[in-house]
């Protein structure tokens, strides 16, 4: 792989320099995008018009906040530099027989407005490498027009992600250019958010569709506020279909945000953003179950309290310079967690959780041509979970769960993260290299769960008559402190061979601790963008790259936890009822489980391709067609290497021991998938997008901590993915047609994702109920689709307007999501020996309304 990368740099080396000898002397634009506070503006419009021109010429501005239009004749020129929340600003440049001078244009903040559309930034044509049109950008007037449930941008979000993309530690959220594990202020405070944003950039781990960017509001050198109430209860909700009445619920949220000048300095202004967040919840669990008394059918509280704040100071240090601090504290606490469907309220347990966040921002313009970004954030948490019953756990499969929760944990964490990048413009060349630290953190486990024991049965008839065919009970040393270290390094050129054609390559190099034997994850990425015509209302879009996972800490942690030497984990079968031990007999004298990683196991890769054609149907609507290739090597997941051997399983190879969970890189993914989009004016009255997928994935792990249903035999395996959806549509966009008739909607329509059948005993004796029926594979039954459509009707009144001043407003809103109350279900049970067989014992929410009243000035 990495031969290949380097021949195909070669490659276009000799292209461009063949290129060079044969165009006739021209010259290169380009230019710096500042705020006030001299903070670089990445996705900035500019527009580039002239007599000279054919027509006008847009591109948006990088990371850096820099922009570049190519091969221009000598004359005059005008520039139009717009973007959401600041005002349009024209600059001028004339080229005669040398190259112009760099730009440097400096957007003041706008007036306050609210005008609700989906920005048509990203509805034009180009041939940026990063400039693909699949991208999902909503600004901050789409996003308080978008139905959402609380303000819970990104879960309204995540449905136009691919789930193969995300790796192990899920979603990858980027904020202000750093990775992070939130978001670190209000939702109010929210300036942009992007997914599938230039997706083979090599200064992301993962790939566009596997994360989310985000960006907020910088600090305004106007008083600037906001002020939001989000309300609901029951009276306002449908019943849930598995709930026997109407539980009492309440949902009360305060969220908003304050920004404007901290100091009068003209040498060295300073501005500041101040939000805040409190959410009040008391909302209900429900419980559907079956007992040895039949059906069992209730509502148990789950009360919720959240605080957050946020403060950052910006501060110009002088033109080229400007040093940004921002300090955020969160206070959470959640009762009640964990009952719910075959959960009783008896299994219940408190969370509670305190994090402060210090993050450091210095974007230094060295000159026109070369700007440095730094980031660095530190952080703390802790987290404990505490049983509110300290009873043996009873666990039926597929009936219910009683006893204790047996659930006492804590986290905690002290960390810091470093995210440099230098950006380098030169000619057709913008370059960028840096170093990322994501993850650098010392992290503390006390794990006290399971300390009383729990018992397994493999149905309700076996729990009548006292036969469990497992007992868990961990005993030893509970705690344990670890660090973990993530970095990378990327290096990307873009650069264009003609007006028409642009190319980006880059490389990156991953590494992760306790991975010291894996040392040669290079990820190169290409991306190829050309315009076929004259008027480059179509390109042809091309890009292949490497990607790399990483564990996450819970891994990491059980494989120092359970080691044979700390924390011992018991594990037996067919243990006697309520006494798991024969008389005289004790537990420290049973083999225990053990969890290794093995010794071959190397960080696994996935190799994502796409080609794809964009048109400009109109002035603002676009068409783009897009085909992705995903091949994922090395997948995480586990096995019991020490599990009975067939045909008999008469006993474990190891006697001492008896789990042994192996953590291995062995597992594979292939995915297709044909996308296709519209955004933009789609009619007179909708402005938005579009997005239909007809795709295909097949894997043969569901992760690191997945096991199979033979530890011998792994070519049952290899099926239909968990998420495997074969349509998807997805709309999202306003409606407006008329003074009052202003509505943000959102409809999604997804055909059903498979589930397993099992039948529910341990016919192997390995402790675990995995085994499928004879003849039958994993993933071969599908449940239903999924049909919601989300709705938000809201209405603007402005107080006290003034002259090129909107002055205060007052805005109310109605979000109606699942108008329909189309019961979407949802936890469908494969397994045979339960009650429920291939029945569904949950559904997503019914409908729900929301009120929300916003004061802005």
């Amino acid at each position: 792989m990495t031969r290949w990368f380097y021949s195909l740099l070669l490659l276009f080396a000799g292209v461009a320099t063949a290129q060079a000898q044969n165009t006739p002397a021209t010259f290169t634009l380009a230019g710096t995008v500042l705020d006030q506070n001299a903070a670089v503006l990445s996705g900035t419009r500019v527009t580039l018009k002239s007599a000279a021109l054919s027509r006008d010429v847009s591109t948006a501005t990088d990371a850096a906040g820099a922009f570049r239009f190519e091969k221009l004749s000598a004359g005059d020129y005008e520039i139009l530099v717009t973007k959401e929340g600041f005002k349009p600003t024209t600059a001028r440049a004339v080229i005669g027989n040398r190259p112009p001078a760099p730009l440097r244009v400096v957007l003041p903040v706008a007036d306050l407005e609210q005008e609700i559309v989906i920005s048509d930034a990203n509805t034009q044509v180009n041939t940026d490498t990063g400039g693909n049109l699949d991208v999902v950008s909503l600004n901050r007037e789409s996003l308080d027009n978008l139905p959402t449930l609380d303000q819970n941008y990104i879960g309204a979000l995540s449905r136009f992600l691919d789930a193969g993309a995300t790796g192990t530690s899920g979603v990858t959220m980027i904020v202000d250019g750093m990775e992070a594990s939130k978001l670190g202020v209000s939702p109010s405070a929210i300036q942009e958010i992007k997914i599938n944003n230039n997706p083979y950039s090599a200064e992301y781990s993962r790939p566009g569709r596997g994360r989310i960017e985000i960006i907020t509001k910088p600090g305004a050198a106007r008083f600037h506020g906001e002020f939001n109430f989000l309300f609901r209860d029951q009276h306002l909700n449908a019943r849930d279909v598995f709930a026997a009445t109407r539980p009492p619920e309440q949902r009360r949220i305060y969220e908003g945000n304050l920004t404007g000048p901290f100091n009068r300095s003209k040498a060295h202004p300073t501005s500041f953003l101040f939000t805040f967040e409190r959410e009040e919840e008391d909302l209900q669990s429900i419980v559907f179950a079956n007992g040895p008394s039949g059906s069992i059918q209730s509502i148990f509280p789950r009360p919720a309290r959240e605080t957050e704040f946020a403060v950052r100071l910006t501060r110009q240090m002088s033109e080229k310079s400007t040093f940004s601090v921002t300090y955020s504290y969160e206070d959470e606490s959640v009762g009640n967690q964990g009952v719910g469907e075959f959960n009783l309220p008896e299994v219940a347990a408190n969370f509670k959780k305190h994090e402060d966040l210090l993050r450091f921002n210095h974007n230094w313009i060295i000159s026109p041509k070369l700007v440095n970004q730094i980031n660095f954030l530190l952080g703390r948490y802790d987290a404990p979970t505490l049983s509110v019953n300290q009873a043996q756990r009873i666990v039926v499969q597929g009936a219910f769960t009683g006893g204790g929760a047996q659930a006492d944990y804590l986290r905690t964490e002290a960390h810091w993260t470093l995210n440099q990048a230098l950006t380098w413009s030169q000619g057709k060349h913008v370059v960028k290299g840096g170093i990322q630290v994501p993850d650098f953190s010392r992290r503390g486990i006390n794990d006290r769960t399971n300390s009383a024991g729990t018992f397994y049965f493999s149905s309700l008839q076996d729990y009548v008559q006292k036969r469990p065919f497992k007992f868990e009970r961990q005993q030893g040393l509970t705690k344990v402190v670890f660090w973990e270290i993530i970095a990378g390094v990327f290096a990307q050129d873009e650069f264009r061979l003609r007006p028409n054609l642009s190319v980006a390559v880059g490389l990156r190099y991953d590494r992760q601790n306790y991975f010291n034997g894996d040392s040669n994850n290079f990820a190169p990425r290409l991306s190829v963008a050309w315009a076929p015509d004259k008027k480059r209302k179509t390109a042809i879009r091309g890009g292949l790259g490497v990607f790399y996972d990483r564990t996450g800490p819970t891994p990491i942690s059980e494989l120092l936890r359970f080691d044979g030497q700390r924390l011992k984990k018991y594990v037996l079968t067919d243990p006697g009822f309520p006494d798991p031990l024969s008389a005289g007999q004790s537990l420290s004298a049973q083999p225990s489980s053990l969890v290794r990683l093995a010794p071959n196991a190397v960080i696994p890769a996935t190799l994502q391709s796409s080609v794809g054609v964009e048109r400009q149907l109109q002035k603002s609507l676009t068409l783009s067609v897009n085909y992705y290739y995903t091949r994922g090597v090395n997948l995480f997941r586990s096995r019991d290497v020490n599990a009975p051997l067939p045909p008999i399983f008469a006993a474990r190879p190891d006697p001492n021991f008896s789990l042994v969970r192996q953590i291995e890189s062995t597992g594979r993914l292939a995915g297709h998938s044909l996308d296709v989009g519209l955004r933009g004016n789609i009619t007179p009255y909708f402005n938005g997008m579009i997005q239909y997928a007809l795709g295909r994935a097949r894997n043969d792990t569901n992760g690191i901590a997945a096991f199979p249903a033979n530890s011998y035999d792994l070519a049952g395996e290899w099926a239909r993915s968990d998420f495997d959806v074969r349509h998807r549509f997805n709309l999202l966009g306003t409606i407006k047609a008329g003074k009052y008739f202003n509505l943000g909607a959102g409809l999604t329509l997804n055909s059903g994702a498979p589930y397993t059948i099992t039948t529910g005993r341990d016919d192997n004796r390995d402790s675990l109920t995995l085994e499928r029926p004879a003849g039958v594979g994993r993933n071969t039954k599908q449940g239903p689709g999924l049909a919601q459509l989300d709705l938000r009707w809201s209405r603007q009144f402005q107080l006290n307007k003034r002259k090129n001043d909107e002055g205060p407003s007052v805005t109310v809103g109605v979000n109606a999501l699942n108008v329909t109350n189309h019961v979407n279900f949802a936890g469908y049970v494969g397994n045979l020996s339960s009650p429920f067989f291939g029945q569904a014992v949950a559904a997503r929410p019914s409908r729900r309304l929301q009120f929300s009243l916003q004061l802005a000035f």
